[in-house]
């Protein structure tokens, strides 16, 4: 479906802006007074929602989920270390990748269960849902301002850092734990296989943008070399 590459395509371009206006900002001190809070925080949330909603529709495609799991957790894996022994920045501890593997790892076990979501109204639950666990990193659940402080004793140790829980000491320069983002990759999940069963809607199969789905459909190599190339290009044109 060149829907999914295009929009994934587009998430990839989006991602890489975003980084090169981080390193200018954070890196080397340029005073990029656009990229604050909100809009900071919009731009992220648009790529990386994008990308696990998408993710979560890849699996009514997905024949091997569990070997798709493991792609994803391997390259975290070796992102971790890189980002660890470069230690340009805060190393990379439970980014994007990872929780993209352990969603991918967690639908697989759904459907093994018999228990993968489908259809819209349990789409719209699950994005309800992501949307009031979203502070539980933060420490704290809620919806329209209404918020509820979590137990401190959650947060005191360093094993529940990849669930949603960071410790105390916990730092990472891309963080997505598995709570809440696991919901909104079940989101793409529920709708996906609704689509995948009852059909695409037909604007779907209008949008179509060659070298936006050849982005999309490499978009984890681009990921993976994106801000080493950033960053080399940076280091000779502002040395």
């Amino acid at each position: 479906m060149a829907f999914f590459d295009v929009l994934r395509g587009f998430s990839v371009i989006s991602m890489t802006l975003f980084h090169l206006c981080y390193d200018l900002r954070f890196l080397y001190g340029f005073d990029l007074t656009f990229f604050r809070p909100p809009f900071q925080d919009i731009w992220r949330a648009s790529i990386s929602w994008a990308f696990l909603f998408i993710a979560g529709c890849m699996c009514s495609f997905s024949r091997d989920g569990l070997k798709r799991a493991s792609r994803y957790l391997l390259a975290a894996l070796a992102i971790f270390v890189v980002t660890s022994v470069v230690a340009v920045d805060t190393p990379i501890n439970f980014g994007i990748i990872f929780c993209m593997g352990a969603c991918t790892l967690i639908e697989y076990l759904l459907q093994k269960a018999q228990a993968s979501p489908e259809g819209w109204p349990i789409g719209l639950i699950l994005f309800l849902i992501f949307i009031v666990l979203r502070g539980v990193p933060l420490g704290y659940i809620g919806l329209f301002g209404q918020t509820i402080v979590l137990p401190r004793w959650l947060y005191a140790t360093p094993y529940l850092s990849f669930l949603g829980f960071p410790g105390p000491n916990f730092a990472s320069g891309d963080y997505y734990p598995v709570i809440p983002f696991v919901f909104m990759y079940l989101t793409g999940t529920a709708f996906g296989r609704m689509w995948r069963k009852e059909g695409y809607p037909a604007w779907f199969q209008g949008i179509s943008c060659r070298p936006l789905e050849w982005v999309g459909q490499h978009a984890l190599p681009i990921y993976i070399l994106h801000q080493p190339a950033i960053l080399g290009i940076l280091s000779v044109l502002l040395p």
